[in-house]
């Protein structure tokens, strides 16, 4: 299957307000600019970096790539 990462992490949307996984893919999801179609980790990882939204930190970012990797890789 040929799923983009935020295709991948918009499965987390809808959780509780405390599941920091909910919370990244709602602040992700309201960023219309979140390169939609991505999988590259250093691209995905270069505008987490540099977009540095508290919402959407790069070490939750780094867990929710690698169980992107395991599951479509």
């Amino acid at each position: 299957m040929d799923r983009s990462f935020y295709q991948f992490a918009l499965s987390f949307r809808g959780g509780d307000k405390h599941d920091l996984n909910s919370v990244f893919a709602e602040s992700m999801f309201r960023d219309h600019s979140f390169p939609k179609s991505e999988r590259s980790f250093d691209a995905l990882s270069r505008y987490i970096e540099e977009k540095a939204d508290p919402e959407m930190p790069s070490a939750l970012f780094d867990e929710l790539y690698r169980q992107y990797e395991e599951r479509f890789f």
